[in-house]
């Protein structure tokens, strides 16, 4: 039967933000200097908030092996979306070393039934109680024990925090990721990271909770993985730089100019361009994010908050094959890289087991062939044809609810011209009024109904600009 567990403080407030965005035209050996001056006066606090990974990753000893006996259990948040089905690919494959105990998503009721049939989890979620009695009776024949079956946010912040649970994985899209993982924080489970708003708008309340319970985030999109493998065995001190990857999108070969001419013509083109990657076939939202650039301007901010490195040492780089997943330089120049074919499940199962590394199957998990691989090429970013990382980075040296203002007013944005409502240029522009309008009350030192608050304040101010008809773009047919 299900049940409605105690409900968490209801997050209200509200908040507007602010801090004017810099332009920034400059190469990376001039950059500093200029963006020095084109942010606050006190917006090196940088460290004020500490970081997930202090520049190092110490791996504990003595940890036993997984497997024989000993196996991880593991939370699963959005257990239907992408994430959560590759999560669960993974324990499939590897039922000696993972056991899912509780799994929570929204209204794939048909997915969900058979991931409990099949995992046999002991407590589940849906988002709404309606739904209830349909879920049971989908599952009435399974075998074994049935789960217990909650729902709504109260639901999930159960799931997040069951008792018998090692590690939680993250896999929701939002804010709504938000209180399960406080909630799993504070019961002292692992976090395998692969929501992103809990460190890009909520790190300045994240982090600090994390480091206070000793909770370790493992993060599970490729590029950051990708440094928290790197940064592994470094002596303190010793990293000097990230640089992130990025394949460039679907413009990377397009000229400025070409663009503004095709705003201006043939916005229908911009529209299907943006919409359509170069090497993969992804969902709309992140295909277009992959196209602004504003994805990497969004794990700029995720990588200060994981390694506590300053956004001076924080590199972007074009790398179209996307073999490196990202690099660190140490300090006696050294620069160390993961390479691997793009595959999300690689991220996701080393969150599950670090420590330690799964020996996989060859046929499902290939294997780098370096001759097949051929040229790895790189080139800088345009901050002209891309104006998302020079607000990525002016947001996170503002710090605190700026960095959630940003990707909210980004997510609403890009959710508006996919709806043919703004043009493509215009995703930029709007963001930017975002930012600008919520300079005077920026909260350094936000709580999680702050974060909240803001992120609800930035996705309407999107709406009513573009409803005051300022955006002048022509829009796609």
């Amino acid at each position: 039967a299900a049940r409605t567990p105690r409900t968490m403080a209801t997050m209200t407030s509200l908040a507007s933000i602010s801090s004017r965005v810099a332009t920034l035209k400059a190469p990376r050996a001039s950059k500093r200097a200029v963006v020095a001056t084109a942010t606050r006066a006190d917006a090196n606090n940088e460290s004020r908030y500490g970081a997930c990974w202090p520049g190092r990753a110490v791996v504990p000893e003595d940890v036993p092996d997984l497997g024989n006996g000993n196996v991880k259990k593991i939370s699963l948040l959005g257990s239907t979306g992408s994430i959560g089905t590759q999560t669960l690919d993974i324990a499939e494959e590897n039922p000696d070393k993972f056991e899912i105990v509780a799994l929570s998503a929204g209204k794939n009721l048909d997915v969900l039934a058979e991931q409990i049939m099949k995992f046999k989890p002991k407590m589940v979620s849906i988002s709404d109680g309606a739904d209830v009695a349909r879920l049971e009776s989908m599952i009435a024949a399974m075998d074994g024990d049935k789960p217990e079956i909650l729902y709504g946010p109260d639901g999930m912040i159960e799931v997040a925090r069951h008792p018998e649970v090692d590690s939680t994985v993250t896999g929701i899209v939002g804010c709504a990721g938000l209180p399960p993982t406080v909630a799993a924080i504070e019961a002292g489970k692992n976090i395998c990271l692969a929501n992103k708003e809990t460190l890009i708008a909520g790190g300045p309340a994240i982090v600090p909770l994390a480091v206070k319970h000793g909770v370790k985030i493992l993060p599970a999109d490729s590029e950051h993985s990708a440094i928290f493998q790197c940064i592994q065995g470094l002596p303190e001190g010793a990293l000097r730089r990230i640089i992130l990857t990025a394949s460039g999108g679907a413009f990377r070969d397009v000229e400025l100019s070409e663009m503004r001419e095709y705003a201006k013509n043939d916005p229908g083109f911009l529209q299907k361009k943006a919409t359509t990657h170069p090497n993969w076939d992804m969902g709309a939202k992140i295909t277009c994010d992959s196209a602004t650039l504003m994805n990497k301007a969004l794990e700029v901010i995720e990588a200060h908050y994981l390694y506590g490195t300053s956004y001076d040492d924080i590199d972007v780089v074009i790398h179209p094959q996307s073999i490196i997943h990202s690099m660190v330089e140490t300090s006696d120049s050294s620069v160390l890289a993961q390479l691997g074919w793009p595959d999300m499940r690689l991220p996701i199962l080393y969150t599950m087991s670090w420590p330690q590394r799964v020996q996989c199957s060859e046929t499902t998990w290939p294997r780098l062939d370096f001759v097949k691989m051929g040229d790895l090429t790189f080139k800088a970013p345009d901050v002209e044809k891309y104006p998302s990382l020079t607000m990525g980075y002016a947001a996170g040296r503002a710090g605190g609810t700026m960095t959630g203002v940003f990707s909210a007013a980004n997510e609403q944005a890009v959710a508006m011209f996919l709806d043919k409502k703004i043009g493509y240029f215009d995703i930029y522009n709007v963001i930017d009024k975002a930012m600008e309008a919520h300079k005077n009350e920026l909260v350094l030192d936000p709580s999680l109904d702050d974060i909240v608050a803001c992120d609800l304040w930035a996705r309407q101010h999107v709406k009513d600009t573009v409803e005051s008809g300022v955006c002048k773009e022509l829009v796609a047919a």
